[in-house]
């Protein structure tokens, strides 16, 4: 039987974007950046990204980085970011399920261990990372407005964080 815990459990938890060591991540082989937009990149209720998430992935691909975006949002939501960001991008990823986050592998051109996973929600960007196999790194919410789904998840996800701080604090 698989552990759900540790299916849920990130590699990496922060608390913004700028804690993401990018310079470690390339030490470990990492050369792809599949990344969550809602709460992950820009709050849930915006519709631009804050000037340092810009100036960061800017950073993350000056480093060398391929950036995707993978969101489970509507594509309109996905080409906006896109256009911000300069980046490809998929919408109606469907995550945890992997087809998406398979299909953003391929157009990086990388194995899944040289790829990690950056997202604000364990039940969505973590245990579809890890399920597929690539590096996770959780991010703590830009801001607690969020899509009514995903308001329902929180307290779930409160309750297994609350038992993964050890592992935080660990780390």
């Amino acid at each position: 039987m698989l552990d759900i815990m540790k299916l849920l459990q990130p590699n990496l938890w922060v608390d913004n974007l700028h804690e993401i060591p990018l310079q470690q991540l390339q030490t470990i082989g990492i050369r792809g950046l599949m990344i969550d937009i809602d709460n992950t990149l820009v709050a849930w209720d915006k519709s631009e990204p804050a000037t340092e998430v810009r100036q960061w992935v800017a950073d993350a691909r000056a480093l060398g980085f391929q950036v995707v975006l993978v969101s489970n949002n509507h594509s309109l939501r996905v080409d906006e970011m896109q256009a911000f960001f300069m980046v490809h991008g998929f919408s109606k990823a469907k995550k945890p399920t992997l087809g998406t986050l398979k299909k953003a592998i391929r157009l990086m051109g990388f194995q899944r261990q040289q790829v990690a996973m950056i997202g604000d929600q364990i039940f969505t960007d973590v245990l579809g990372g890890n399920r597929l196999g690539v590096y996770t790194i959780l991010v703590t919410p830009i801001k607690s407005k969020e899509f009514w789904w995903t308001t329902l998840v929180r307290p779930l996800e409160a309750r297994v964080l609350h038992r993964m701080k050890k592992f935080r604090n660990s780390g």
